[in-house]
């Protein structure tokens, strides 16, 4: 089972990137990660502000973003 789940996993056997669109995950973990944190603190303060700027990162960094650096090459 885990020699299945190993080759799975094995980045070697995912698509090929082509030329320039290779992008580093670390700014959209950051964002999501910061968007998580001031949340969970608007939650702690009851502002409705802040829960809705944390849900707007996370949305930012994991659709937005994405979808714009695909068009955008």
């Amino acid at each position: 089972m885990l020699a299945v789940l190993a080759q799975f996993l094995d980045p070697g056997k995912g698509p090929e990137q082509s030329g320039d669109f290779q992008l580093s995950p670390t700014p959209f973990i950051t964002i999501i990660l910061l968007g998580f944190l001031i949340g969970g603190l608007g939650h702690l303060y009851r502002s409705k502000t802040m829960v809705a700027a944390g849900i707007l990162m996370i949305m930012l960094a994991t659709v937005l973003l994405p979808l714009y650096y695909a068009v955008s090459r």
